[in-house]
């Protein structure tokens, strides 16, 4: 079965504005709906990536390293999870819950494409 990528943009600025009370009963909802894809037996991986820019990494001959992915968007990624499904449609209903979407975030469903084994 093919796996996909749910990767969670969202404006971390809106995260300032809360208290710390209201984010984890937030993440709380993250980890029971993790919870949730893991009992269905369909979680692959999940992580929440740092809260900082990190790093952008371009140039054939030379390479160039700039902060953050783009300066002039607001949303960034800030996490995956990566789910086994038949097909999109089934992945992107598994999305319909998720509280990502009632932060008004979103998410970018990606077919993670399997490549060919390479033997030493």
């Amino acid at each position: 079965m093919p796996n996909y990528m749910l990767l969670l943009y969202d404006d971390p600025s809106i995260w300032k504005t809360m208290s710390p009370e209201e984010i984890q009963k937030i993440f709380e909802k993250y980890f029971a709906w993790r919870e949730k894809l893991r009992n269905q037996r369909i979680l692959v991986g999940s992580a929440k990536l740092a809260d900082e820019p990190g790093k952008v990494i371009r140039g054939k001959d030379k390479m160039r390293v700039t902060d953050g992915p783009y300066s002039e968007t607001k949303e960034v990624l800030g996490g995956y999870f990566t789910i086994e499904a038949p097909n999109y449609e089934v992945a992107v209903e598994q999305c319909r819950d998720c509280p990502h979407l009632e932060y008004g975030g979103t998410i970018e469903v990606r077919e993670v494409e399997k490549l060919p084994e390479v033997r030493a």
